[in-house]
């Protein structure tokens, strides 16, 4: 069985977020309505940065961080 990881590209936002409910601030930070989004269960961190015009390396950074911060 694969266990997830934060930066996997397929994995769904809503996913994301339950799994590593630490990175919920860093999308609050950014400004973005991820959390609670009725297509957060769809959407993927390249969808969200897209959406908000992002960089993805960067943010995909913090949401690591975040998630595993030792």
């Amino acid at each position: 069985m694969r266990h997830p990881r934060p930066d996997d590209p397929d994995l769904p936002l809503a996913d994301l977020m339950t799994r590593w409910p630490q990175t919920v601030p860093v999308f609050v930070r950014h400004r973005m309505l991820c959390v609670g989004c009725l297509v957060s269960p769809f959407h993927t961190v390249m969808d969200a940065c897209a959406e908000y015009d992002l960089d993805e390396e960067d943010f995909l950074a913090e949401l690591i961080q975040a998630a595993d911060p030792g």
